[in-house]
Parts: structure tokens; C-alpha cells; sequence
């Protein structure tokens, strides 16, 4: 279940997608699959061959990507994973 994210967070992470950017987008999210994690980062890109090879960096692999119809595909970062990267991009300030 997501929760504590808004319209317009959603829409900038959409337009930066859109504009073939990696794009970050971390919002509170609970399921009893991941007991302790409290949030979830997703992060996509319009160009799914640049997103395939961000993620090697972090030892992501490319079938991990959360294909979607809309255009929005993306990794989903959870837990350990979600800090260190984060951390390394230099956007840990985003995990509450």
C-alpha cells in the first residue's frame, strides 16, 4: 500500500521520465512481503537501455525492471539496497 505522496511529486517524476532522465520518486509503503521497510524508491527512465545500465552500476539487473504499458517502467528499491543507493546518488535525504 503507497501512501504519503503527492499529485504533483508523482507528475514531476512522470516529466522526468518523459524527458529520458533517471528519475527518483520515494514515498511511505507497507506490505507484509517486507516486514521493516517502510518506503519504497522507484526509479525509472523513459529509455530502458540507459535504465538497464544505471542499475548494473548498483548490481541491478535488467529483468528486475518493472515493465509497464504507460511508458513508466522502473526499479523498485527497498530496504538495505534503497539506502545504499540512494546514499551513493546523494539523495538519502529522501528516505524518512
Amino acid at each position: 500500500m503507497a501512501f504519503g505522496i503527492k499529485r504533483q511529486e508523482v507528475k514531476v517524476w512522470k516529466q522526468k521520465i518523459d524527458d529520458g532522465e533517471i528519475a527518483f520518486l520515494t514515498h511511505y509503503w507497507l506490505d507484509d512481503r517486507f516486514p521493516g521497510c517502510k518506503t519504497v524508491t522507484k526509479v525509472g527512465c523513459q529509455d530502458l537501455e540507459k535504465l538497464a545500465e544505471w542499475g548494473s552500476k548498483y548490481g541491478l539487473k535488467k529483468e528486475w525492471i518493472h515493465h509497464r504499458l504507460d511508458g513508466y517502467s522502473h526499479f523498485d528499491l527497498i530496504g538495505e539496497i534503497q539506502k545504499e543507493i540512494l546514499h551513493k546518488e546523494g539523495l538519502q535525504h529522501h528516505i524518512w
